[in-house]
């Protein structure tokens, strides 16, 4: 187990260190408040992303090692320095019709006035990750193949509306409509160019995934190892903006803790790879295949997290009750896992 962890824990161990550093650069005798404030970010960020990992270790299962190997490697640098610092620069950039290397300065500069400035564009930031969700959570209920049930009652017949095309769409556009009703006029165009930029890039990702998934072996033997750099590269991206949805309400909340965008980006980046070795350990020692309900709960979670996102466009949520949701989730899916191994136990015996 804790070979898994190996790089987490070196990770922490810099990070911290330069969180002290980088306090007292800032202000002489802040070191250990920023080592503090640092060292919740992780923990926050592995509390609301545990359900990430559950879907992640599903997607990793079907990637080859090298693949598995640059998710934790690759993935990480992307994961802290591309959704973590630069993706919410490019927004305020966006929003703020500033160019980008103004807003990196502000960030860095004038940690109270990039706040201020994320603060304006949460809606639309919240409303991508939540309606990617949304897409997410809908497809993976929505299918009439899918025979393994959590919450049966309500499961069973969600899985036969996939017969109706395009449902999917259908209800997330829905939501996106209803989110008009609710939002402030200066913030409907741009929630609603988020939200269906968010439906986009799900399909778009998903779909070219399952393409090339499906043409593997035809591609295999016409394009030798090609195929498979294909496949795992899409897989990859699909990864990527999965753990991109997931990052953006821990991004907007960390700065209830501390407006300084490098200690957060520290904070983030530790409880993010603590994550990626997560999802790893999950992946070799196959814990969802003996726990047969874990990634039913984590996608409970994901629809959960997804509503929760949209609500905060309007209303403000503590960071506390979407970890809690989510904990509570995994925790029954795992805790009903094993009531399951132990009844097909008995019947065995």
């Amino acid at each position: 187990m804790y070979k898994h962890f190996t790089g987490s824990y070196i990770l922490t161990v810099a990070g911290l260190s330069a969180a002290y550093f980088w306090g007292e650069h800032v202000k002489n005798g802040s070191g250990l408040i920023c080592v503090f404030i640092a060292a919740i970010l992780a923990v926050l960020e592995v509390s609301l992303s545990f359900d990430n990992a559950v879907v992640n270790a599903m997607k990793l299962e079907k990637m080859s090692d090298v693949w598995r190997h640059r998710f934790l490697t690759w993935g990480i640098a992307i994961a802290v320095f591309g959704m973590r610092f630069l993706f919410p620069i490019l927004v305020v950039s966006i929003f703020a019709k500033t160019d980008m290397f103004t807003v990196a300065n502000i960030a860095l500069t004038d940690s109270q006035k990039y706040a201020n400035y994320l603060h304006q564009t949460h809606a639309p930031i919240v409303t991508f990750g939540g309606m990617f969700l949304i897409m997410l959570f809908l497809y993976y209920f929505f299918n009439h193949e899918k025979n393994v049930h959590w919450i049966k009652f309500i499961e069973a017949p969600l899985a036969h509306l996939d017969h109706i095309r395009g449902i999917e769409i259908i209800i997330s556009l829905f939501i996106l409509l209803l989110l008009q009703y609710v939002i402030p006029a200066q913030l409907k165009m741009p929630v609603i160019i988020s939200g269906i930029a968010g439906i986009i890039t799900f399909l778009l990702i998903d779909g070219l995934s399952h393409f090339l998934e499906r043409h593997e072996q035809i591609s295999l033997a016409k394009c030798g190892t090609n195929a498979i750099q294909c496949t795992g590269l899409v897989s990859f991206i699909y990864l990527e903006m999965i753990d991109a949805s997931f990052s953006l309400d821990g991004v907007l909340g960390a700065f209830a803790l501390s407006s300084d965008v490098v200690i957060i980006t520290i904070g983030l980046a530790i409880g993010a790879m603590f994550v990626r070795s997560l999802t790893l350990m999950l992946v070799e020692t196959k814990t969802l295949t003996k726990f047969i309900y874990l990634e039913h709960g984590a996608h409970w979670a994901i629809g959960a997290l997804a509503v929760i996102m949209l609500i905060t466009t309007v209303k403000e949520i503590p960071e506390v009750v979407t970890g809690l949701i989510g904990l509570v989730f995994i925790s029954a899916a795992l805790i009903a896992s094993v009531v399951h191994n132990k009844k097909e136990k008995c019947k065995e015996m």
